[in-house]
C-alpha cells in the first residue's frame, strides 16, 4: 500500500515559512509570514491542497499579496477560501475583476514593516515584498530568481513582459537598499537551485555583483 507524503511548509527564517513548490504556477514557491503588523501574510498561492488550507487554516491568515500574474486563476479560491484582503499592483489587478483588492502603483506600505515596491518587468505589475527584520528580507517573486549555480539575477524568460524595464526594476532595488538594510532574498521560484539553503544570504553583496550593463549589450529577442 503506498503511503500519502505530506509535505508541510519548511521555516526558513524566523517567523517565514515556505511552500513546496506549485505546479499550477510553473513551480512557484509562495510564503506565509507570521506575525507582521497587520498579522499573518501569504506570499503568492502554494498548492490548495487540503494540508496547505488546513495549516492556514491554524495559523490564520490576514492578507494575501501577490508578486506576479502567473497563477492569478488560484487566487479566487484562495480569497474566496480564507475571505481575507488582497494586496496587488494595479497593473494585475485588472485581470481579476469583481474581486476585492487593495491596489497600489508605485509602492505600498503595509503598516511600518512590510512594504511593496513596484518592479515591472517579468510582468507589467510585478513586485516585491521588503520586511523590516532579520537585517531586511526581500520577497522577489520571479523578478530576481536563482540561476543554476545558485545565484540570484534577472532571467530572461519567453514569459517576461520587458527585459529592459526588469534591469531598470533591478538597478532601482540596489539604489535603494544597502547592506545593512537588505540580508536575505527569498525567491519565488527555482528555488531547488538554492541547493539545500533556503534562503539567498547575503543578498546586498549579490545584488551589487549584478553586471546589468553586460545583460543589457548581451540581450538578443527570444
Amino acid at each position: 500500500m503506498l503511503r500519502k507524503i505530506v509535505t508541510m511548509p519548511r521555516p526558513v527564517l524566523n517567523d517565514v515559512l515556505c511552500f513546496a513548490p506549485n505546479r499550477e504556477t510553473l513551480g512557484g514557491t509562495a510564503y506565509l509570514v507570521l506575525g507582521t503588523a497587520v498579522g499573518n501574510l501569504l506570499i503568492d498561492c502554494p498548492a490548495l491542497t487540503d494540508e496547505n488550507q488546513s495549516f492556514l487554516q491554524e495559523q490564520g491568515l490576514d492578507a494575501i499579496v501577490i508578486t506576479h500574474r502567473d497563477g492569478l486563476g488560484q487566487v479566487r479560491r484562495f480569497q474566496a477560501q480564507f475571505g481575507c484582503p488582497l494586496i496587488i499592483q494595479e497593473q494585475e489587478a485588472y485581470k481579476l475583476p469583481n474581486l476585492a483588492s487593495v491596489t497600489f502603483q508605485h509602492q505600498h506600505q503595509i503598516r511600518d514593516d512590510a512594504e511593496l515596491i513596484w518592479t515591472p518587468g517579468y510582468s507589467p505589475g510585478s513586485a516585491c515584498l521588503y520586511l523590516k527584520r532579520e537585517g531586511g528580507i526581500l520577497f522577489t517573486g520571479r523578478h530576481l530568481l536563482p540561476d543554476a549555480s545558485g545565484r540570484p539575477k534577472p532571467l530572461r524568460l519567453a514569459k517576461t513582459f520587458h527585459w529592459y524595464r526588469q534591469l531598470n526594476s533591478v538597478a532601482k532595488l540596489r539604489d535603494r537598499f544597502c547592506p545593512q538594510t537588505l540580508s536575505y532574498l527569498c525567491p519565488g521560484a527555482n528555488t531547488g537551485f538554492l541547493r539545500g539553503e533556503r534562503v539567498v544570504k547575503d543578498a546586498y553583496r549579490h545584488l551589487q555583483a549584478l553586471d546589468l550593463d553586460q545583460e543589457r549589450s548581451r540581450a538578443v529577442p527570444l
